[in-house]
């Protein structure tokens, strides 16, 4: 029996094809994919801007010919000898029907990062949908597809009972948001970090910069400010809490340093947030953000480009804590279905989700999410 999955074979150039149905190794599993959400990186890949960690050990491209795909939740069909005993990462016991997410990124656990507790850095990683390419068995290595191969070094986490998948496909990115937990942590200094009732900047209001508005709410931010240029956005950033919005159509950059500097007596944000994924963001965010802030760049993925900064006046005379987060911690996967167990329906995590479309029509649902009324676009798998 062969299973269907969307390929993308190059920039632009997504198709359906067919494999042949997958062998397993004794600790892996498949599953039937349910949704997989399309993020900000799947968008660069298909628009041709691939380029990953550049400048770095693990700089990478795209591996076309892939299976997009790394926000996925499915539904365990087949299980390897091993994989119900071995495969969860917290050791629950797995079994045919089990819900489960994934972390997309396999590590090596073996280079200096893996061995010194760092594995989220590891530079021999392949990430699912990314740089896990569909050409060799047993190809299923993404989400937009009938069906997925869970490897036995992957990091896999049972998804609470009564989670529904459309919950469950929002980990991913909700983890990456755990950063603003590192921000907290730095606010045992006097006047640094995160603390309950802090102004956050967030720039951009795409899914993710969605995502770090809730987050914030959850943690206890007092005003929360986006910026983005699509009114939709802005619209939808307000709905899930953001208490002051501004346009960059509407306003000039001074004009949003006023505004910043009048919510926060003069001073500028706590904490900034770049979800913007447009290298200009980062020295206006700078500019935003008050002396001895926290500046978190989420939202450089991929190489768009370089911008200039003023060293002296952006970093140390402001005492800038910049903090660059790439990936995310596969420990986190426990924690965020915990919060979305507990706060997903009530803080609204649902309401950013705005398109759902079959994988089958790939190509619609990618062009769909880079249009500015777009949300947070799901792709489906297809397997009743």
């Amino acid at each position: 029996m062969s299973v269907r999955a969307a390929v993308l074979s190059g920039p632009g150039d997504l198709s359906v094809e067919a494999f042949p149905d997958p062998g397993l190794g004794p600790g892996d599993a498949v599953v039937r994919m349910e949704l997989s959400g399309i993020c900000g990186t799947d968008k660069h890949i298909f628009s041709g801007e691939g380029h990953l960690y550049a400048g770095t050990e693990m700089e990478a491209q795209a591996a076309f010919p892939l299976i997009p795909g790394h926000e996925n939740v499915g539904v365990i069909e087949e299980l390897g000898r091993d994989a119900g005993r071995t495969l969860e990462f917290y050791g629950e016991p797995l079994s045919a029907g089990d819900r489960v997410v994934m972390c997309p990124d396999v590590v090596c656990g073996r280079c200096w990062y893996c061995r010194h507790g760092r594995m989220l850095w590891c530079v021999n990683a392949r990430c699912y949908g990314v740089t896990l390419t569909c050409a060799e068995a047993p190809h299923l290595y993404g989400g937009w597809a009938e069906r997925m191969v869970l490897r036995h070094d992957a990091f896999v986490y049972k998804v609470p009972e009564g989670m529904p998948a459309e919950l469950a496909v929002l980990v991913e990115p909700f983890v990456v948001t755990q950063v603003l937990d590192e921000a907290r942590g730095h606010s045992a200094l006097g006047g640094q970090g995160f603390r309950g009732g802090d102004t956050i900047v967030v720039q951009g209001a795409g899914a993710l910069g969605l995502i770090f508005v809730l987050r914030a709410r959850i943690m206890g931010a007092g005003d929360i400010i986006v910026v983005d240029d699509a009114p939709e956005r802005l619209a939808r950033a307000r709905g899930v809490g953001a208490s002051h919005t501004l346009s960059l159509a509407e306003t000039t950059a001074e004009e949003r340093l006023g505004t910043v500097r009048e919510l926060t007596g003069g001073r500028g944000a706590d904490v900034v947030v770049d979800c913007a994924g447009v290298p200009a963001a980062l020295p206006e965010g700078l500019e935003l953000a008050r002396k001895g802030a926290t500046y978190i760049e989420t939202g450089a993925f991929v190489d768009a480009g370089s911008v200039e900064i003023n060293p002296h006046r952006h970093l140390c005379a402001k005492s800038i804590r910049l903090i660059g987060a790439t990936n995310h911690a596969y420990t986190g996967y426990g924690p965020a279905l915990k919060l979305l167990e507990r706060y997903g329906d009530s803080a609204g995590f649902r309401s950013i989700i705005t398109h759902t479309i079959p994988f089958e029509r790939a190509e619609e649902a990618i062009t769909t999410s880079l249009r500015p009324e777009a949300g947070k676009v799901l792709v489906e798998g297809g397997v009743s």
